[in-house]
C-alpha cells in the first residue's frame, strides 16, 4: 500500500484529447469538465502556468478548443494517496488477462493519480506487452477486469462489448430488503448538472438504462443482491438502486451526498465520514462474474471473483446468519 512519491520539480505531462462533443467549448470549462473539483481560480492557474497548446496558440481561458486537438498540462507529480498496489490475475491466455482488480486502484491517471494506477501497474508487470483495458471499474469497486493482448485481442473485445455480446454480473450490498425480490430497474438516466459532474440521476431525457436484480441473501436490515446491468451507463447498478430506496452500502455519491463526498474527495476519510459511510471505507460493489467470446474461437468464457475479505467481514459482522 505504499505509494511511488515524485521526486522534486518533477512533472508529468496529462494529455488531455477534446472529443467532438466539447468542440467550441471555452479552454477553462473544457478543463473543469475534465479536471473535476477544482475551483475556477485554480483552473485559471492551471492555464496560466501549465498548458501547452500543439499548434503554438496562446492559451486563455476563454480561448476555444477543437475537436479532436490534445491538450498538454504539464502538471507537478503529486503525492499520490497509498492505494493497493497488487492485484491477481484470474485468468490467462495468449489474447487476454482476466484480472482481480481491488477496491480502492484508480484505472487511469486523474489529477490525483499518476504511478498508482492500475495501467501503471500493468505496464510495470508486462513492460513489452501493448495491453488495453477493455471495460470499466469505478476505483471503489472491486472485481473481473478484463484486459486484451495486443491491438487484434483489444479490438475484438472492445467490439463485444460495444455489441452487448458480454455480460456482467455484480454483487452488491445495499440497504433495505427489495420487493418485489428479483426483477429489473427500467429508468433512463443521464449526468446532472452538480457541482462535481459526476453524478448520474434518473430523467426523463436521459439515456435508456436497465438493471436486472435478484436478491441472493437477507440480513436484518440488508440485502445482497446479483445486478446485472444490461447498459452500460455510468454508475448505473449504484443509481438505480438508490432510486427504489436501496443503496449501496458505503455509496459516498448515492447513499451519503455530494457536500460529504467531495468533504472526502478534500481531507479524507475522517471517523464522522466514515460513520456517514456506513462504517465502510468503500462502496459495497463486487464484479462478480464476467462472461465473453474468447477473442480467436467465439466460445463463451465465464471468469468469476469470489466476494474479497473486506466485504465479507463487513457482512459476517450484519449477522451471523441470513434472514
Amino acid at each position: 500500500m505504499t505509494p511511488e512519491v515524485a521526486g522534486a520539480g518533477e512533472t508529468i505531462p496529462l494529455r488531455l484529447k477534446v472529443p467532438p462533443e466539447c468542440a467550441g467549448w471555452r479552454l477553462d470549462h473544457f478543463l473543469k469538465h475534465r479536471i473535476r473539483r477544482l475551483s475556477r481560480t485554480k483552473i485559471r492557474s492551471i492555464i496560466e502556468t501549465q498548458v501547452r497548446l500543439a499548434d503554438g496558440r496562446r492559451p486563455r481561458p476563454s480561448l476555444g478548443v477543437r475537436g479532436g486537438e490534445v491538450i498538454v498540462l504539464d502538471r507537478p507529480a503529486p503525492r499520490e494517496p497509498p492505494v493497493p498496489r497488487h492485484f491477481t490475475v484470474l485468468a490467462e491466455d495468449e489474447t487476454s488477462l482476466a484480472i482481480d482488480k481491488p477496491a480502492g486502484l484508480p484505472m487511469h491517471t486523474t489529477a490525483k493519480y499518476w504511478r498508482n494506477t492500475l495501467t501503471a501497474l500493468l505496464r510495470e508487470r508486462y513492460p513489452t506487452e501493448a495491453l488495453q483495458i477493455c471495460h470499466r471499474l469505478d476505483r471503489e469497486t472491486s472485481g473481473v477486469l478484463l484486459v486484451a493482448r495486443g491491438p487484434e485481442a483489444s479490438s475484438l473485445l472492445k467490439r463485444a462489448f460495444a455489441r452487448r455480446r458480454v455480460s456482467k454480473s455484480y454483487l452488491a450490498l445495499v440497504h433495505g430488503h427489495p420487493d418485489p425480490p428479483e426483477g429489473a430497474i427500467d429508468r433512463p438516466l443521464k449526468l446532472l448538472d452538480t457541482p462535481t459532474h459526476l453524478m448520474m440521476g434518473v430523467a426523463a431525457d436521459g439515456l435508456p438504462s436497465v438493471t436486472r436484480y435478484r436478491v441472493r441473501a437477507r440480513y436484518p436490515s440488508h440485502a445482497l443482491l446479483e445486478a446485472e446491468p444490461q447498459t452500460g451507463r455510468q454508475h448505473q447498478i449504484r443509481v438505480h438502486l438508490a432510486s427504489v430506496g436501496h443503496p449501496v452500502v458505503g455509496d459516498k455519491l448515492y447513499r451519503a451526498s455530494e457536500r460529504q463526498f467531495m468533504a472526502f474527495c478534500d481531507g479524507g476519510l475522517t471517523p464522522d465520514l466514515l460513520a456517514a459511510f456506513d462504517g465502510l471505507p468503500r462502496h459495497a460493489l463486487h464484479a462478480h462474474r464476467l462472461t465473453f467470446p474468447h477473442p480467436r474461437t467465439g466460445d463463451p468464457i465465464t471468469v468469476e471473483s469470489p466476494l474479497p475479505p473486506d466485504l465479507v467481514a463487513y457482512i459476517e459482522a450484519l449477522s451471523d446468519d441470513p434472514a
